[in-house]
């Protein structure tokens, strides 16, 4: 068996041409989406990252306002900006690009989002909103990458009710809220954290018709450890130094799980992308509320 691939790429590109359509219509009634980024420092990734966010929006018509400082910002700089951007009326939702320098409490920061603007659907608000919301349907933004996974499961029509999915880490950007996002009603899933601490993980893993690897750990999911037809995701990704001095980017899931898995996300070019879409939809959906 060859999986079938779950591509994000071409996902996302659908998703992104969806979105331009709708910002050409919030336009005709003079309704502007608009992305706002915050980052701090010098971070050659982040800076990377941020730049490909900008691109996403450009790419669908939506403005974008950046805003960097310096490493050598302060938390009250920090403050000032983050309050620009909540007063910014043509910033519909914004970012704050991590991890921010040493020194400056992440979460205190994350808290002073408008959460209406919350483009990464982290805020404890809309997190809150998410554990609370089980039975009816959100108007608040959802955590971009699991969303993103939701949203290629659906578009590769892979079932989800009643399915058995181990998520491997229990992170806040994925693990924790993709847990509440696949057992919503809708979805109904049965969802295992699989964790260090975890009890006998192989088997849950093993018995899991989704498998979601989130933690960041260079092939750590081994083919043995799926079951034959699953739907497996590969989150994590690892920069890996190769002999000759370069370096290559590595998934969490083994390359040979593909002759044992029905669906795999290749990884450069599976969630990363769909990810990226999602946090373009929470900021047209934010627009169109």
């Amino acid at each position: 068996m060859t999986a079938i691939k779950l591509d994000g790429l071409a996902t996302a590109k659908a998703i992104k041409a969806e979105l331009a359509e709708r910002v050409i219509k919030l336009k005709q009634h003079d309704i502007h989406p608009g992305l706002g980024t915050l980052l701090v420092g010098d971070d050659p990734g982040s800076h990377q990252y941020v730049g490909g966010k900008h691109r996403d929006c450009a790419e669908v018509g939506v403005n974008s306002i950046r805003i960097d400082l310096p490493a050598s910002a302060s938390k009250n700089d920090i403050r000032a900006a983050i309050k620009d951007l909540n007063d910014a009326k043509d910033v519909t939702g914004y970012i704050i690009q991590l991890p921010l320098p040493f020194g400056i409490d992440t979460n205190e920061m994350l808290e002073l989002i408008d959460p209406a603007k919350d483009a990464d659907g982290l805020h404890p608000i809309n997190l809150g909103k998410l554990v609370l919301g089980v039975n009816q349907e959100l108007d608040s933004p959802l955590p971009c990458t699991p969303a993103g996974i939701v949203e290629l499961l659906k578009r590769y029509e892979i079932p989800t009710k009643g399915a058995e999915v181990a998520i491997i880490g229990r992170g806040i950007t994925v693990g924790r809220p993709l847990g509440l996002l696949m057992s919503r009603k809708g979805i109904d899933s049965t969802v295992t954290l699989v964790h260090s601490n975890t009890q006998d993980p192989h088997h849950i893993i093993k018995r899991a018709d989704i498998v979601v690897a989130a933690v960041g750990v260079a092939h750590f999911v081994q083919p043995e450890w799926i079951k034959e037809g699953a739907a497996v995701l590969d989150v994590g990704i690892t920069r890996h130094l190769n002999e000759d001095g370069s370096s290559s980017l590595l998934g969490d899931v083994h390359p040979d799980v593909a002759n044992v898995a029905k669906y795999l996300s290749p990884n450069p070019g599976g969630v990363g992308p769909m990810t990226r879409a999602m946090l373009v939809k929470n900021v047209v959906d934010s627009a169109s509320r």
